[in-house]
């Protein structure tokens, strides 16, 4: 059977700010949930892409989690494997590099482990040292651990997804592993696939999305799409599905100016083409999905706040719903799918705000239950290819 490596698990790497170094310099043990499962061997890739300096990895293991549990620090004893770096325990990453562990084989994995990662840092966090990592998924942050590769048969492949903090899981229960693309994996393994004999689709959901994040510049988030492309999708293993869920950030830090926010549409949208024009050259199916509400409701009820959402503004509206009507718009002439989650979320009466079973009390990120949604309305059969 011929075999190749895919991502199975995949965090956006960012700059640490003082407010999110770990707690321990030395030792750091973290846990990551892979979406496809292996029968024999994984790898780990470990990122120092901010570092201002090399970074030291005296020791790593990899052990599945105790119970199963995301954000705990006890393993399954048993399950413990060291990895090692060309032959050798120990890793220098330079100052902007990554490295990739040799491949072990750990016995097999089903779909949706938990897994341990350990490293050992000799000199621990450097004073003034910039620390790579990912904060704010509701999972405890992970450090320098980029991504976890599988090796499994050659008709699985990766959807990357591409977002904000709508995707990265604000909203959700911290280590719960509630997530939307979390949920849309669970609907995966358990809802019968037209084409491949009611059997699921062997296909990993790679979570690449940042709080923040926006698609032309570099924010709180981290880069910008535009910037991060190449490192969190087209130098992935095995990606064969991408999909763009951003946007909000864009048009909502943006002053409320006519003038200034038809200069952030007419760059948006060219953003965006350069995006899809760089995914299909890479020969990947892209998706893009429509931008949810973040008005703010214009009658107040009950415990609500008009001043929770700073984006809520008229002329922002008209900007994004502008952008969504290209993006409708625009299939397949510029990318292959269109995912309206906008139409989803919305309130039936006012388009311009998120309806209130979806509305996690911000009026600009949804809630649990606009999660679900978003998993039970993704289109599936787009993986028939």
């Amino acid at each position: 059977m011929q075999q190749h490596w895919v991502h199975s698990w995949a965090a956006m790497q960012q700059p640490a700010k003082a407010t999110n170094l770990p707690s321990e310099s030395f030792t750091l043990r973290q846990t990551a949930r892979l979406s496809l499962g292996t029968s024999s061997h994984i790898r780990l890739r470990l990122s120092n892409a901010f570092g201002d300096r090399p970074l030291t990895i005296a020791k790593a293991t990899i052990a599945r989690s105790a119970d199963n549990a995301s954000g705990t620090n006890a393993v399954q004893p048993d399950t413990l494997h060291p990895l090692t770096f060309s032959g050798d325990p120990e890793a220098c990453i330079p100052a902007g590099a990554l490295v990739v562990s040799d491949p072990i084989n750990i016995g097999g994995l089903p779909p949706a482990t938990a897994v341990s990662i350990s490293l050992f840092l000799p000199d621990g966090q450097l004073p003034g040292g910039i620390v790579t990592l990912h904060p704010g998924s509701r999972t405890t942050s992970w450090y320098y651990i980029s991504g976890i590769e599988i090796l499994v048969p050659r008709e699985s492949s990766a959807f990357v997804l591409i977002g904000d903090s709508i995707t990265d899981g604000r909203g959700s229960k911290t280590n719960g592993d509630t997530r939307w693309p979390d949920l849309l994996f669970s609907r995966l393994q358990t809802q019968p696939h037209e084409e491949t004999s009611n059997s699921a689709p062997s296909i990993s959901l790679i979570n690449q999305s940042a709080g923040g994040n926006c698609v032309l510049e570099d924010s709180s988030g981290g880069p910008s799409v535009l910037a991060r492309l190449d490192r969190d999708v087209l130098s992935l293993s095995g990606v064969r599905f991408a999909m763009i869920f951003e946007g909000v950030n864009d048009i909502g830090i943006a002053p409320p100016d006519p003038k200034i926010q038809a200069i952030i549409e007419k760059r948006l949208i060219a953003g965006y083409v350069q995006i899809a024009t760089r995914l299909k050259a890479a020969g990947i199916f892209v998706a893009f999905a429509t931008l949810t509400p973040f008005g703010a409701p214009r009658e107040e009820d009950e415990g609500s706040n008009r001043d929770t959402t700073p984006y809520s503004h008229p002329v922002r509206e008209l900007t994004r719903q502008r952008v969504n009507n290209w993006i409708r718009g625009h299939s397949p002439a510029v990318f292959d799918a269109v995912v309206d989650f906008d139409a989803v979320l919305r309130d039936p009466e006012d388009s311009s705000v998120l309806a209130r079973e979806y509305d996690s009390g911000d009026h600009l990120h949804p809630n649990q239950a606009a999660f679900q949604a978003l998993a039970n309305h993704f289109p599936i059969d787009v993986f028939c290819l």
